[in-house]
This record gives structure tokens, sequence and C-alpha cells, in this order.
């Protein structure tokens, strides 16, 4: 066979300039109507669905991907905005069943939503993949389960060393990926603490990255621990200062998960009249999420707060 040489791609390693920005800034430029759109699942980037939300008609259609999901999706599907899911688990986890999810796939309420599936490991090797610029990553996961029937994308093959079968998920690479994380500075080097998931895998598949933070600190405090450095600058487009900006879900050493809103937002969710409701108060009722955080009571987010800063708090060794 004769030798090709490979031609590498254009680079697009983003520039470290101030990248600094509101939701509502970040959301024009990088998500458009038809956007192929990665979430992440820790912690989950309310602060930006909700503006996505409040842009929806702009916007008026995204296909989204996922590993999992807990209530955050939800307020997408129920505004109508998700066309189709690739995901391995979008539902209500603690806070019980969720209907808006139901609806959407049983029923097509807002619409019919197309489902696309895997499981957590083999929707993570997707964004693995598309990381390393491969077309596809074997795994082992979707072995021996129904998967395999209801996924076509799902390829089955001989091992070219064993002979034994492994399964091939295709490359996952969204058009942006959105995400929450605990600090950057403002030319994108963003620090992830505790759990954070596949959030770094995603933030290196997508074409763009927009970032909420609890914190923005200096050059010198991320060069204080790079070793915290989980996404670096020339992955990021946008960062989104959003101090509570995974409320209703927790954040590690800042915020504990708020099961009672979550709980009431459900009981909600039941039906899409209840949802419209919640969604007409908490997201389209309010202008910015500052404006979110006033309705919903900074003195039960400050609770929330001290109540995590009871356990765990950064910097401590226990």
């Amino acid at each position: 066979m004769r030798y090709e040489p490979i031609v590498p791609a254009p680079g697009r390693a983003k520039p470290p300039v101030n990248k600094i920005m509101t939701a509502k800034e970040a959301v024009s430029r990088f998500i458009h109507e038809g956007s192929y759109m990665g979430m992440s699942v820790s912690a989950a980037p309310a602060a930006l669905i909700w503006e996505i939300v409040r842009q929806r008609d702009r916007i008026k259609s995204l296909d989204l991907v996922t590993t999992s999901q807990i209530g955050m999706s939800s307020t997408l599907i129920g505004s109508g905005l998700i066309r189709k899911i690739e995901m391995a688990y979008n539902w209500g986890g603690i806070e019980g069943e969720d209907k808006v999810f139901r609806r959407a796939a049983e029923h097509g309420i807002p619409q019919p939503l197309e489902i696309e599936d895997y499981s957590n490991f083999g929707a993570a090797m997707r964004w693995q993949a598309g990381a390393m610029g491969l077309p596809f990553m074997p795994t082992k996961s979707q072995l021996g389960s129904d998967l395999l029937k209801y996924n076509p994308k799902i390829k089955i093959i001989d091992d070219p060393y064993t002979k034994s079968p492994i399964a091939l998920v295709p490359a996952s690479n969204p058009d942006v990926g959105i995400m929450h994380c605990a600090r950057a500075d403002e030319i994108g080097n963003v620090q992830c603490l505790g759990l954070y998931g596949n959030t770094d895998i995603l933030a290196r598949a997508s074409k763009h990255v927009i970032v909420t933070v609890e914190e923005i600190v200096t050059q010198d405090e991320i060069r204080r621990m790079p070793n915290l450095t989980t996404i670096p600058y020339y992955y990021v487009d946008a960062i989104v200062h959003a101090p509570f900006g995974a409320h209703w879900r927790e954040s590690s050493f800042y915020y504990h998960h708020d099961l009672a809103y979550g709980l009431d937002a459900y009981k909600q969710f039941a039906t899409q009249e209840g949802y419209e409701a919640w969604l007409n108060k908490y997201v389209l009722g309010t202008k910015d999420w500052d404006d979110y955080c006033k309705m919903v009571g900074y003195d039960r987010l400050y609770r929330l707060m001290l109540s995590e800063h009871k356990y765990q708090r950064f910097g401590e060794v226990r």
C-alpha cells in the first residue's frame, strides 16, 4: 500500500484574550437554530439553559448530546427546543419521575423527541473519540444489552487481535459545549473542583465552548494551582460569571443541592400546564441569572452554601 501523508486539520485553538461576557452575549454568539449542543452533567449549566430558553424564538430547535442529565435538560425539552437527544440517562434522579421527558418521549408533547441511546460509558467515549479526532471509539460496555437492538449506530466487529466481539460508538463533536465549573481566569483557563464528570472531555470535543463559573480569579491564582486547570484557555470561547449557576443542582465546594426546590419543581412538571407556569415564573419571568437568584432568594442560596461548607470547603485538609 502506498504511503499517503496525513494532512493536519486546521487548528482551532482559541487565543489568550479576554473572554468574559454575559450569558445573553455568549448564547447569542455561539448557539443558533439547528446547533448540535453538548451539555455537561456536573455541575448542570442552569444559567446558560435558562438563557437559551429566553432566546428560544431565535434558536427554535437544537439537537442535544449528553451522558446523563437530571431535570435541567427537561427545561429545554419542555420548552420545545429539543428535536433530538443523544444520551445515556435523562430522568428525575432523587426528585423522582421526570414527567417532562416522558411526555415528550411517549406523546410528543410539546413536540416529538427523537432519542438515540447509549450507555453512560459509551456516551462518554463518543466525546473521547471526538476529542482525539477519531471517527469512533471501541468499548465493551454496549455488549449484552438492548442498546444494540435500538441503536443501529452502535456497530459490532470482531477484535482483530482477540477475535472477540467489540462495540464501536461514533464520535461526537458538538457545535457548542455548555458547562458550569468552579472558577476561571479572564482568558478562559477553567478549574474544576470535586466531581466534574466528563466536562473536560466535552470541552475538548466541542467546536465552541461556553463556561459559566462560580468565580473569576486572576491568572496568578490559576498558576498557583495549575494542576486544577482541567480545561485550558485554548478550548474556551466564552466565560460567564454566574454565582449559583448550577441551581437547583449542586456545585461541589460551593453549595448543596436544593432538593426542596427540585421536589417542588417536579410536582409542577407533572403536567405541561404546571411546567409552563413554572417556566413563565422562573425562566421567562426573569431577565437574567441574577434576577432568577433574587426570585429564588439569595438568603436561601447562602443557606445552601453554608450547608456545603459545613462538610467541605475548598483549601481545607481533613
